[in-house]
């Protein structure tokens, strides 16, 4: 007999060999209806997987967690390809993963699917489910597997890049057998409601020098309610979406002559942008950085020394050979800060020094993935590194998360949560090989975070290349979860750039260095903003904050004068001098989320008043000239 201990802590006894699914089922019948994986000691495992040793389990659902959830997704990946075998028997299959919201197949078919197909597929795909299909798991050594796949391309490319002696897994249901490691649920009729959402190309493996395949994205639920608040989220999502809202009101453009992933901001955006890069540098001068601007062009040989060459070459633009110079387009602009600071030399009394730049810097993004602002191919990072020594790492670290949540309370942000991203010990190509500085550098981060009384959790295998870091992670209007913020502890770069101080001893010491973005990028943070606003931005952020809407004709001389005493006062106002009547303007206004609207007749001009109407509560009633603009010039200080 063996010992399981369970979610509950609780212990139960069991037979070597007894299946997760079976655990489940002593447990209660209806766990076991609901079950989708398991966990033992932590690692997602199929239902039938067999216990051999005691062990910690946890039997998961679809409603317990992520991992639940793309069991299911999953099991419905292989039925949406079960479907296009049986409508389409000449497909190539690539891969089908669960995604963070849903799932999708690949496929190599002569023709895009069209909505018709689409339709097809569906039906075929509610027709697998009523069959309830049992799933079979079974394991094959490698030439039998290569010989089941035979003809199946990309299944044997898989298949041939597994090292020899490997058992390889594959799962059948009914007439379709797919090679995958799994979870799987335990038949088809698990799945209750599914419904394709959309399709597009894909390539082989996301590059652009393999064949585009035809790929469909699917969701799957247990009860059809979860399916409808589903579509209500996606069409939510759809009008909230900032390409759809930055086009409506003029805040960015982007062009096939200026190049994939290349937004130019136009007047309204360029606005908005020029307010939050004024508004957190001028936070930060407060808090004693030092700005600077560095070139965004840089010799190979700096990246070389830095680590990005070797960890972030496949990131990064092609060289550019100048006379007897390799240059290439900065990635980041971490190692021109390491030199500003290497200019001179520094006492112990000098540090911390904090240096910030409105840095622009490159990425290379295939031409597939860049999304409006919020994937760029050029971007401006709200980017600082602080030069600290060991003894002020811990104060200086805290100022940066008090940093992090005064902007939040200015921005009204409140779902957010803190992850300690910590490096994957096998992953020896994307981390920085050097075990001692790793563990160091974690253990440090992990007991500032303790000794701050942060509520945060670990992410293994989400840390920079050279150290540790503290992401917050936001909760989008619709439910996305995102890094806007950043605070990372480096102990790699000043020991490559050989960066000194001189301490109290009259010796030469190390910095540590802190790497710390604020708002991000500026485009992927107004990107968010933008969506989460739903493009109605706070007054201190409107790139118009007051649109003057004169009744008639008769009545514009008086709100030119209304003009020039708001724009005295700094308040960002348009008058809108159109001969049309006063319901079209005001709903203009309304469609360019203008927070106040000052209507202006005779009524007005006789008690040297305004008419006010705001874009959420409506018409307000009136309010003399003075009143209003000490209004405004409040909530504009108060950050409203």
């Amino acid at each position: 007999m063996i010992k399981v201990t369970l979610k509950d802590e609780s212990i139960m006894e069991v037979e070597e060999g007894t299946t997760i699914i079976d655990v489940a089922k002593k447990i209660s019948e209806g766990l076991a209806r609901v079950a989708t994986c398991g966990k033992v000691n932590g690692e997602v495992k199929d239902l039938r997987y067999k216990l051999e040793d005691s062990c910690n389990l946890t039997i998961e659902t679809f409603e317990s967690s992520l991992e639940g959830k793309k069991a299911y997704w999953h099991t419905s990946a292989h039925i949406m390809a079960q479907a296009v075998k049986r409508l389409f028997p000449n497909v190539k299959f690539a891969i089908g993963p669960a995604i963070d919201e849903g799932f999708y197949y690949d496929f190599d078919i002569d023709k895009p699917f069209t909505e018709e197909d689409k339709q097809k597929i569906e039906e075929e795909m509610k027709k697998i489910i009523k069959e309830n299909i049992s799933i079979e798991k079974f394991i094959l050594p490698k030439q039998e597997a290569l010989d089941l796949m035979k003809g199946q391309i990309y299944k044997e490319e898989l298949i041939n890049e597994l090292p020899e002696g490997e058992e390889i897994s594959f799962y059948k249901q009914g007439d379709f057998t797919d090679l995958c490691a799994g979870p799987h649920l335990e038949s088809t009729g698990k799945v209750k409601v599914i419904k394709i959402l959309s399709s597009s190309g894909a390539y082989w493996r996301g590059s652009e020098k393999n064949k585009m395949l035809q790929r469909i994205y699917a969701i799957s639920f247990p009860k059809a309610s979860q399916l409808e608040e589903h579509i209500q989220l996606l069409e939510d999502a759809k009008n909230r979406d900032h390409r759809k809202i930055g086009k409506e009101l003029d805040l960015f453009m982007t062009h096939e002559l200026v190049g994939s992933g290349l937004p130019m901001y136009l007047p309204n955006g360029a606005t908005v942008r020029r307010l939050l890069e004024r508004y957190i540098q001028d936070k930060e001068i407060k808090m004693g950085y030092q700005h600077v601007y560095t070139p965004s062009l840089a010799n190979v040989e700096l990246y070389k020394i830095s680590g990005h060459w070797d960890h972030y070459k496949e990131d990064m633009f092609p060289v550019m050979k100048m006379d007897n110079e390799e240059l290439v387009l900065r990635p980041m602009n971490c190692p021109h800060h390491m030199l500003i600071y290497k200019n001179k030399l520094h006492s112990y009394r000098d540090l911390p020094i904090r240096i910030g730049e409105l840095a622009h810097d490159f990425r290379y993004e295939a031409s597939g993935s860049v999304c409006g602002l919020e994937r760029v191919r050029q971007m401006c990072q709200n980017d600082a590194h602080l030069f600290v020594r060991p003894d002020q790492i811990k104060e200086e670290f805290k100022k940066v998360v008090d940093l992090i949540l005064s902007v939040y309370k200015d921005f009204g942000f409140k779902d957010y949560t803190f992850r300690l991203s910590l490096r994957d010990k096998n992953d020896k190509e994307k981390y920085f090989d050097d075990d001692e500085m790793w563990n160091m550098a974690e253990s440090q981060l992990r007991e500032i975070l303790t000794q701050m009384n942060l509520n945060f959790y670990e992410a293994e295998g989400e840390a920079a290349f050279y150290g540790p870091k503290l992401d917050v992670q936001i909760k989008t209007a619709i439910g996305h979860d995102i890094t806007i913020s950043t605070c990372q502890l480096d102990f790699l770069l000043p020991q490559r750039f050989e960066l000194e101080y001189i301490g109290e001893d009259g010796k030469e010491h190390r910095p540590v260095v802190i790497h710390r973005a604020i708002l991000g990028t500026f485009d992927r943070f107004l990107s968010f903003l933008i969506e989460e606003k739903k493009g109605a931005f706070p007054l201190w952020l409107s790139p118009i904050q007051v649109k003057i809407l004169p009744i008639t004709d008769a009545y514009v001389e008086y709100a030119k004068s209304l003009q020039e005493e708001l724009e005295k006062e700094e308040i960002r106002c348009e008058l809108d001098d159109r001969n049309e009547k006063i319901g079209y303007k005001i709903r203009e206004a309304q469609l360019q989320k203008v927070p106040y609207m000052l209507i202006v007749g005779e009524k007005e001009i006789e008690t040297n008043s305004v008419g006010v109407r705001t874009r959420s509560d409506g018409d307000i009633g009136a309010m003399s000239k003075d009143d209003f603009i000490n209004k405004i010039k409040q909530e504009i200080k108060n950050f409203s």
